[in-house]
């Protein structure tokens, strides 16, 4: 699967707000702040264009100018990182999260739930052999879509997921994503197979938490499970469980929305992350833990 067709400014100019249009009319020379027009240029277009014709789009505004390899790309990739609040500048994270309420949290883990009612309450008993990464794989991505995972965090290799048959439960990550192409250019101007130029559209939300047992992470995940659709829970095979939330074809706000209140009672924003690695469903942890699925509820699927 390739990037998409090559798109320019007059492609799209007049379904674009008019503040984006004069923000790509005001391209300043080289010397005269590029570089952070390219940065302004991208911020202001993610939401109505893909990072691939946001990509084309800069390129085609930028043919008089001296452009350096990879300048684009990293301008793209860096304002998708400020989008979603994981831009990191020196030591300090942009971000907008909200602060962890716990007295909201202890109040949610107090009305009861743990591990053993989330095992209860899934619709597909989750024990022994099934299901298998394989199994769980070919249902939350149909189609055969291109699937990134790795067994070592250093190694992530993308594929279609017809490829990674009987290799899947040998994998300790996977991006929760399908990828749009087999690489994309990373921040730093290198081809990757993991980056956010070509991972595509959020289909899950990953609820992961850095703090409590595992019981008290199970009755916040029930909480939300009330809110927005659990399609699964499977442990780390250390010390937490990683919530799939499907939210496929749902507005991006409203997904934000839900995590920003799932960060207010313990979650990880880190998740948020569209490339983000996750641990994979039964799939294997470097030291030999299986890393085992609790709830499974395949027909929220589509």
């Amino acid at each position: 699967m390739d990037y998409e067709p090559r798109i320019t400014i007059q492609d799209y100019n007049k379904a674009l707000p008019q503040s984006v249009r004069n923000i790509l009319k005001a391209i300043p020379g080289r010397g005269g702040g590029l570089n952070n027009w390219l940065f302004k240029a991208a911020l202001a277009l993610h939401g109505y264009r893909t990072p691939e014709q946001i990509v084309s789009i800069l390129e085609e505004a930028t043919t008089t100018e001296p452009i350096k390899t990879g300048e684009i790309e990293r301008a793209v990739n860096r304002s998708a990182l400020a989008k979603e609040g994981k831009l990191q500048t020196g030591g300090d994270r942009v971000s907008s999260w909200p602060n962890k309420n716990i007295e909201q949290r202890e109040a949610i883990i107090s009305k009861g739930g743990d591990l053993a009612d989330l095992w209860e309450r899934s619709p597909i008993r989750c024990d022994g052999e099934y299901p298998t990464a394989e199994h769980v794989m070919d249902i939350l991505f149909p189609g055969n879509p291109l699937l990134c995972c790795a067994s070592r965090l250093k190694c992530p290799r993308t594929r279609p997921l017809s490829e990674w048959r009987d290799f899947l439960s040998r994998q300790q990550f996977i991006v929760p994503n399908p990828m749009t192409a087999r690489k994309g250019m990373t921040q730093d101007g290198k081809l990757s197979n993991r980056s956010l130029l070509n991972t595509g559209s959020r289909r899950f939300v990953i609820v992961e938490q850095d703090q409590g047992t595992i019981d008290e992470q199970a009755a916040v995940l029930l909480h939300l499970a009330a809110r927005w659709p659990l399609a699964l829970v499977c442990h780390s095979g250390g010390k937490s469980l990683h919530g799939w939330f499907y939210c496929h074809g749902q507005p991006e706000n409203r997904m934000e929305r839900f995590m920003r209140y799932a960060v207010s009672i313990g979650a990880d924003p880190a998740t948020w992350l569209r490339c983000q690695f996750v641990r994979m469903p039964e799939g294997i942890r470097d030291d030999g833990a299986r890393q085992k699925i609790y709830f499974f509820n395949p027909s929220l699927i589509k």
